[in-house]
């Protein structure tokens, strides 16, 4: 099965829909404008649609599978996701990056630790769950500079 991202003025992703491999095929082939072109002639554009752009289930191509909410640059011809946080950026493979390096370190004393990002703080932050029912919970946060976590 091909799939298609509906984009709006924006480029930005307002669905993505299933269309059968012949039909591609059979128009244009995959990621040419003809099949585009079909597809806009057997699925109507919703509110704010006005193009459709083919995406790869298995990233194949175009970077990533788009979903909605993506954008798709064209001068990269390539789907983005949304920016996680207003403090990342894209690195120069556009994928989006903390601005604080993701910790190296995801274990704890052979525990894994449940990574998340503190957009207010500027940092990484770690949990771990222990006990016989992984109800003890110890949090920590990430030292950059000394590549270690630190209980808090």
């Amino acid at each position: 099965m091909a799939h298609f991202a509906e984009l709006n003025s924006s480029n930005e992703v307002l669905r993505v829909v299933v269309i059968s491999n012949e039909d591609v095929d059979a128009n244009g082939g995959d990621e040419s404008t003809q099949a585009e072109t079909f597809v806009a002639t057997i699925v109507p554009y919703g509110t704010g649609g006005v193009a459709w752009k083919q995406t790869s289930y298995n990233n194949n191509f175009r970077k990533e599978y788009a979903g909605i909410g993506y954008s798709y640059d064209s001068s990269k011809d390539m789907f983005i996701s949304q920016q996680p946080y207003s403090s990342w950026s894209l690195d120069s493979n556009d994928d989006w990056k903390a601005p604080v390096t993701y910790p190296t370190v995801t274990e704890i004393s052979s525990v894994g630790v449940v990574i998340s990002w503190d957009e207010d703080n500027q940092k990484w932050l770690g949990q771990t769950f222990t006990g016989d029912d992984y109800t003890t919970v110890t949090n920590y946060q990430w030292d950059a500079s000394g590549l270690t976590w630190n209980e808090v």
